[in-house]
């Protein structure tokens, strides 16, 4: 290292982030200590303060580091802090900073709270952020930030809030491309209307009855967990949709036309058959289709699904590739009349890949025989797999239904593998 031009030592420095690594570095020349200032990011780890001397606070210790660099680009803080240091550090290298990901731990931490300003407010130093990554957030009242006009990716992990807050959240974020909420509490009806917004991933937690409209005319990927109440009308750019609702009913959705939808997950324990019927219209052109809701019902009682024909769901999905289906969807593709519109002219074109869990052993013909129908007219089937799930031993036909499954298994054992 002695014998390298200063240039290529302070590149080399500026490679490293972790706070302990730079603190020791500091310590190993005077040449070393020189280069620190070109450090490009820091990262201070949920420990890394446990064993500080006595007289010197977490705080100080980042403002000295922060303080000592020319620009600094990238700040990781995941040990804890006060609105006080964060506002210290900012002052200094908020201008220059493009990624940014502290621990707010404001949801654990009352007094943290009550800080004026908070911790959220002081994040309006940093204009020029790109990438806003924030941890156990507490929300309830609106953060006085200016309008981050660069800032692409927002994600925030652990929040509390209110509808109010986070609209003015988003409004300050106009230009986002990128957007992860995830673990919300306290929400009951979001509207999100952001124009470049290409990824969105959002996670509510509570009874699964929020209620969210989305308008982002570039959206590609959008994953929703917990509601109840969708409408995403502008739907044209739409690649890979994923809605889940593992506490609640979903009961109504509102799309615009999926005309590049390509991957489709509906999952959760309740959905009104509307819901279902509608999203599988749609998704006509889609290629994976992932089904694993396990009642329907417009009420309260759960109900199973409506008997669903099998030559009209594959005719409706020519482009399907892979097909996931779990229990309750499965079962109503083996009810007694799926089958009967089945002729030689009938072919499912480009269906390469089908996984099947089955729960029960009940109906055990018609589900052999929409088995058999799958390896039959799938002519381009290359892989089913058929998952045994929590079925029942102590059944009377349990055993018949799978020697039944080993006996088909043996017959295709080129594509058939039972787990």
């Amino acid at each position: 290292m002695e014998d390298l031009p200063d240039a290529l030592v302070q590149y080399i420095v500026s490679y490293m982030n972790n706070a302990k690594d730079v603190a020791c570095c500091n310590s190993v020349s005077k040449r070393w200590k020189d280069s620190m200032p070109y450090l490009k990011s820091l990262y201070f780890p949920r420990n890394i303060f446990d064993n500080l001397t006595a007289g010197k606070t977490p705080d100080c210790v980042i403002m000295q580091m922060v303080s000592s660099i020319c620009r600094l680009e990238t700040l990781v803080v995941y040990c804890p802090f006060t609105s006080v240091g964060l506002a210290s550090w900012l002052s200094v290298q908020g201008s220059f900073i493009r990624n940014l990901e502290l621990r707010m731990d404001s949801l654990a931490d009352h007094q943290a709270c009550a800080e004026s300003p908070s911790k959220l407010d002081c994040l309006r130093a940093a204009s020029n952020v790109e990438s806003l990554r924030l941890w156990g957030v507490f929300m309830i009242q609106s953060p006085n930030w200016d309008s981050f006009l660069k800032l692409k990716s927002l994600e925030i992990v652990g929040v509390r809030l209110e509808d109010p807050a986070l609209a003015d959240a988003l409004k300050a974020c106009p230009n986002l491309t990128h957007l992860s909420l995830l673990g919300c509490e306290g929400l009951r009806s979001v509207s999100i209307e952001l124009l470049q917004l290409q990824q969105c991933k959002l996670d509510f937690y509570g009874l699964g009855n929020c209620s969210l409209s989305l308008t982002s005319p570039k959206l590609e990927s959008l994953e929703v967990q917990g509601c109840g109440w969708l409408r995403v009308p502008e739907t044209k750019c739409l690649r890979t949709l994923c809605i889940a609702n593992n506490t609640g009913k979903v009961y109504m959705v509102d799309f615009g036309k999926f005309s590049a939808l390509e991957s489709l997950s509906i999952r959760g324990v309740q959905w009104c058959w509307d819901a279902v019927s509608r999203i599988l219209h749609l998704a006509s052109e889609v290629k994976y289709l992932y089904m694993k809701v396990e009642f329907t019902g417009d009420f309260q009682e759960l109900l199973p699904f409506p008997e669903v024909d099998f030559v009209e769901f594959f005719n409706n999905h020519q482009k399907l590739q892979k097909f996931d289906i779990h229990g309750a969807m499965f079962a109503s593709l083996c009810q007694k009349n799926s089958l009967r519109h089945i002729d030689s002219r009938f072919v499912i074109p480009c269906l390469e890949e089908v996984v099947v869990t089955v729960r029960s052993p009940l109906n055990a013909e018609q589900k052999m025989s929409t088995l058999e129908s799958l390896v039959k007219y799938g002519k381009n089937l290359k892989k089913m797999t058929i998952k045994i799930l929590q079925m029942k031993s102590n059944h009377s036909s349990a055993d018949d239904f799978f020697e039944e499954i080993c006996r088909f298994r043996y017959m295709n054992r080129k594509i058939i593998s039972i787990e």
